[in-house]
């Protein structure tokens, strides 16, 4: 007699507040990245911002020991008239530089971690969240974590206003 035991991980929603056993899988099973995927559209300070935001399924995060469906954001940053100034499109999935974590029970809002390597190690937390019921304008609040520039960083001595700003930290984005 031959015993056959398939182990599966279990599944529970995005938005499961509570401690999960080690494989555990967050699935958007109520397919609210649905919204959130597509080309938005924002303006500040001189500069248009285009975020590409996808969903990856079944990613495993490995500090949380689990699976997750998680949204990834790619952007490009031009000036008024078109010159970029920032182009990160076509990196590879596991190379994006704006990664989601989680929906944030306290305000409903879905955060990310941008992490930039090729700006001297800057980072930052991402919060969106929709601002009407059409769901086509999405509030972007990014706030940037302590950046120690080493002296090794190309923009060590620059005057503040001259080092880079790829991100806007307070933006209104439209879906295109």
């Amino acid at each position: 007699m031959i015993v056959s035991i398939s182990c599966k991980a279990q599944t529970y929603p995005l938005r499961s507040y509570f401690e999960r056993p080690e494989n555990s899988y967050l699935k958007d099973t109520n397919n609210e990245f649905q919204y959130y995927k597509g080309i938005w559209k924002g303006e500040w300070n001189g500069k248009i911002m285009y975020i590409y935001i996808e969903k990856i399924e079944h990613k495993y995060e490995s500090y949380l020991k689990e699976y997750r469906d998680v949204l990834i954001a790619r952007f490009k940053v031009t000036n008024l008239s078109g010159s970029i100034l920032f182009d990160n499109t076509s990196l590879p999935d596991d190379d994006v530089k704006i990664e989601g974590m989680r929906f944030r029970k306290q305000d409903d809002k879905y955060s990310l971690v941008y992490s930039d390597k090729d700006l001297c190690g800057r980072s930052g937390t991402i919060l969106i969240n929709f601002t009407d019921s059409s769901k086509t304008q999405l509030q972007w609040k990014y706030m940037q974590s302590e950046n120690w520039i080493n002296k090794d960083c190309f923009y060590h001595d620059w005057a503040p206003a001259d080092v880079p700003q790829p991100l806007p930290n307070n933006i209104i984005l439209v879906k295109q």
